[in-house]
């Protein structure tokens, strides 16, 4: 689907548009709040300083996207690929991220506040100065993170792996 038929029929009201194929798209500050991509494929896609509040992505495929300062309050990415991507300042307050795949990403400065990481993937992800406080990471990995200056404040990582070289403390 091209970036400009999925803005004209989302301003038109409609909101599902799962497993689409997105790949590469720019959507760059676009207000998508509320849209159904389950399933989607958004690899390589700029999704930075867009709007995605309460949006729907189970499932889907965003590595190596770009969601720099992209808001993404209380929305699902449960068991969405998200590896590789760029989530530097991202707001993900209530976010459901169980058992998604964040290996080798960049939450630098992320807002994960209550945020459902259960069961996620966190291998060599750089948390530095990240939010996480009340976040839920049971039984996440978390091997070779970054967590330097990381607020863990209420966090939960009870059976989380943290075995390997995770780097820096975060502050509990």
């Amino acid at each position: 689907m091209e970036k400009q038929e999925l803005l004209d029929r989302y301003q038109q009201g409609e909101r599902d548009f799962a497993h689409v194929n997105l790949s590469g798209v720019n959507l760059s500050g676009a207000n998508l709040r509320e849209i159904n991509l389950t399933g989607a494929d958004l690899t390589g896609a700029n999704l930075s300083w867009a709007s995605l509040n309460q949006a729907q992505l189970t499932g889907a495929c965003l590595r190596r996207a770009d969601l720099r300062s992209a808001v993404l309050s209380n929305v699902q990415l449960d068991r969405a690929n998200l590896s590789g991507a760029n989530l530097s300042k991202v707001d993900l307050r209530l976010a459901n991220l169980q058992e998604a795949d964040l290996n080798w990403a960049v939450l630098q400065e992320a807002d994960l506040s209550n945020s459902d990481l259960q069961q996620a993937k966190l291998d060599q992800v750089n948390l530095e100065r990240a939010k996480l406080p009340g976040a839920k990471l049971q039984f996440a990995e978390l091997m070779e993170a970054n967590l330097r200056r990381a607020n863990l404040t209420g966090a939960d990582l009870s059976g989380a792996n943290q075995k390997g070289k995770a780097s820096g403390r975060g502050r509990v």
